[in-house]
């Protein structure tokens, strides 16, 4: 309308591009209403979801209290179960005693009384975590975690270890000895990332070890699980940090990166025990001695676990002939299972005896470790020259 003669004109350009503007505004912002109602749904179900998932990782209520009410009659103690000889084997135990088992260690570092957990949210924890292991793994399952927590608390108290560790780095360590495989897939990282596994999307490196942390995570956080509550907020937060870099050390690649630094310092006498770093790498270090402490076990159980162990690698490496159309490494093919003992002495002389040596060098009452490695190094090594005779002669 002219503002002189109070005649209406027509739209002019300016008129038309202001029109399109205002038509884009609200087309914006009719899109971004609708995108946030989108949004507003999906994340209702990521809570929904995430509440259900948090539902079934948890121990049903009748589970916790038959373990609650079993626990209260009598805890077997470490010594009857043999927690700590490093000589321990699980394969006479059921699984609740393990369960117990997994009670009487925080117990008897004092975790419980000196964290305040609660002894129903304890039991819960103990059987969430368990729950959270694949069954039809053959070797990374929850018998694993537990064997792997039992070397932790045998190094702390016998390999007296415990007196130079404060109660927050001992409760990490009992956290991620049970916690380091969780949800494992029976798959080595290398597998999930030539894959294309969703999980390789999510980390660039040690992809299941931080899957691990998370699912850690997730039990810790769900009700009833929450045995770090009698925490202050700054020893949650570096227990939560101390758990996360135990876990992760767990990945014989970060382990191969750390170990030169470990041993130039223990070598050297360069050791500072009042050095966090120093610690930080002490703690990674026991992870890895704990989390491979088969090697150090008698002769029988040794080879039974090796061949649990064998199990599972010859099943990924089906899976790579089958669904990557790849040959697998000799460790992942069940076509070479003559060179076990071989490989078996390889893995010992690559990873772990100079570990072993290095632990033994810092407290002697850890030689036990090194002892039992040395042993089962002898006996692999007479059943790889019993297999290359039997080569040559069959040869000939």
């Amino acid at each position: 309308m002219d503002d002189v003669t109070g005649k209406i004109k027509a739209f002019n350009r300016n008129d038309e591009q202001f029109l399109e503007a205002f038509a884009i505004f609200c087309g914006l912002g009719i899109q971004n209403t609708q995108m946030y109602e989108t949004l507003d749904r999906a994340m209702a179900k990521q809570v929904v979801t995430l509440e259900v998932l948090s539902y079934h990782a948890s121990a049903s209520e009748e589970d916790t209290r038959e373990l609650q009410v079993t626990a209260a009659a009598k805890v077997p103690s470490a010594q009857s179960l043999k927690l700590l000889d490093f000589s321990f084997s699980d394969f006479e135990l059921s699984d609740m005693e393990t369960t117990l088992a997994t009670i009487r260690m925080f117990m008897d570092l004092n975790l419980v009384q000196n964290f305040q957990m609660k002894y129903e949210g304890l039991c819960q924890w103990v059987l969430s975590v368990k729950k959270n292991y694949r069954k039809n793994i053959a070797y990374h399952n929850w018998r694993h975690a537990f064997n792997t927590s039992q070397c932790m608390f045998a190094v702390l108290k016998s390999g007296r270890i415990q007196n130079k560790l404060n109660d927050l780095e001992m409760l990490a360590l009992m956290i991620a000895t049970l916690c380091h495989d969780l949800d494992h897939r029976g798959v080595n990282n290398s597998y999930i990332q030539r894959s294309e596994h969703p999980l390789a999307q999510l980390y660039c490196h040690s992809t299941m070890e931080h899957h691990h942390f998370d699912q850690c995570l997730m039990i810790l956080n769900s009700p009833g699980n929450q045995i770090l509550s009698g925490l202050s907020l700054e020893e949650y937060r570096t227990t939560l940090k101390m758990i996360e870099r135990a876990i992760l050390a767990t990945d014989l690649a970060l382990y191969m990166k750390k170990r030169g630094e470990f041993f130039e310092l223990t070598k050297n006498r360069q050791f500072m025990w009042e050095d966090e770093h120093h610690r930080d790498l002490l703690r990674s270090m026991l992870m890895t001695a704990c989390d491979i402490s088969a090697i150090t076990k008698p002769w029988p159980v040794q080879r039974r676990v090796a061949e649990l162990v064998a199990t599972e690698f010859f099943e990924q490496g089906d899976k790579e002939r089958k669904e990557l159309n790849i040959e697998p490494i000799d460790l992942m093919n069940r076509d070479k299972r003559d060179k076990i003992p071989s490989m078996q002495v390889g893995f010992i002389d690559a990873i772990c005896i100079q570990l072993y040596e290095t632990l033994a060098g810092m407290s002697e009452a850890c030689s036990p470790l090194l002892e039992g490695c040395r042993k089962n190094r002898q006996n692999w090594k007479l059943l790889a020259e019993q297999d290359e005779k039997k080569l040559v002669n069959g040869a000939t």
